[in-house]
């Protein structure tokens, strides 16, 4: 749960630290003087820093996953297990008509792999040393597959839209609420500039709507991890597909994914109640089970 919490309140702190920048630069002081320019003006702020770091973000992905997680690109195989890394990939690339992705292995003791990347022909897929070590090659196949179906499917690019436009209606929901309740408390001056009461309403209520935010994004990403397991039993068959998942359910204790990779790993987090709603992946008995029904999601 611990890891939930993490990757939900990173979110919330990146719209935050936005906001207090703003702030301290007289850019939301600014806007709210001139009235945002009305309500399409309010639209465009809100746009420009909630889809902006959004893609920028996504932008940076392939350079964060690197440097976050130490992982190495083969750049020229330097083993037969590297070499037969490399053209599994390439083989499920050329199935999936996706460009050739980097191949990557980081050092990490659990069996874990991830994709991330701007494009579908500009992506980065990396496995773990724990995932090679534990794993035997039909199961790590499979695993790739999964990964490879994250990126034809265009996941990173759709999570990246949805956070987006999610961080926008934040940004635009806070602040209007929030000139509703600094009017309330002024007692109906028009305090264009933005009192105490504004600050303070965004401030709470981007944290409020942030958490919403969040739950929607977890709904999209336990439901594309449906769709990745779909992939990696089309390209790598379906018994090896469900093999590796139960193959993962013996990983102990938290992932080392760094937070912001979380999402992106092949098993997540579990947890309980309405902490489900902040999941980034659904248990792996559901995800065994939809494949072992053929169950379309």
């Amino acid at each position: 749960m611990r890891r939930i919490a993490l990757f939900i309140a990173t979110n919330i702190a990146v719209l935050l630290l936005l906001s207090i920048v703003c702030h301290l630069l007289g850019i939301d002081a600014m806007a709210a003087e001139r009235g945002y320019g009305g309500m399409t003006g309010l639209l465009v702020f809100a746009a420009v820093f909630g889809m902006g770091g959004a893609f920028v973000s996504l932008a940076m992905s392939k350079w964060i996953a690197k440097r976050s997680t130490g992982a190495r690109v083969i750049e020229q195989p330097a083993n037969e297990t590297e070499r037969w890394l490399v053209d599994t990939v390439r083989r499920h690339a050329q199935a999936a008509g996706i460009g050739m992705p980097e191949v990557a292995i980081y050092d990490a003791p659990e069996m874990n792999a991830f994709a991330t990347g701007m494009s579908r022909d500009k992506a980065l897929v990396a496995v773990s040393s724990g995932l090679l070590q534990q794993m035997d090659r039909e199961q790590v196949g499979a695993v790739l597959g999964h990964e490879i179906g994250h990126v034809a499917n265009g996941d990173m690019v759709t999570l990246t839209l949805i956070q987006g436009v999610l961080n926008t209606l934040v940004i635009l929901a806070s602040r209007i609420v929030g000139r509703v309740v600094d009017s309330w408390l002024s007692g109906g001056r028009d305090n264009r500039g933005g009192g105490i009461g504004y600050f303070v309403s965004v401030m709470v209520l981007q944290v409020v709507f942030g958490l919403f935010a969040s739950m929607i994004v977890a709904a999209f990403s336990r439901w594309r991890e449906y769709r990745a397991d779909a992939a990696g039993a089309t390209f790598a068959g379906r018994g090896a597909m469900i093999s590796a998942l139960q193959r993962l359910k013996v990983n102990h204790g938290e992932s080392t994914l760094p937070t912001i990779m979380a999402a992106f790993g092949i098993s997540g987090p579990l947890a309980a109640g309405i902490q489900r709603l902040f999941m980034s992946h659904p248990p792996l008995d559901e995800r065994i089970a939809a494949l072992q029904s053929g169950a379309a999601r």
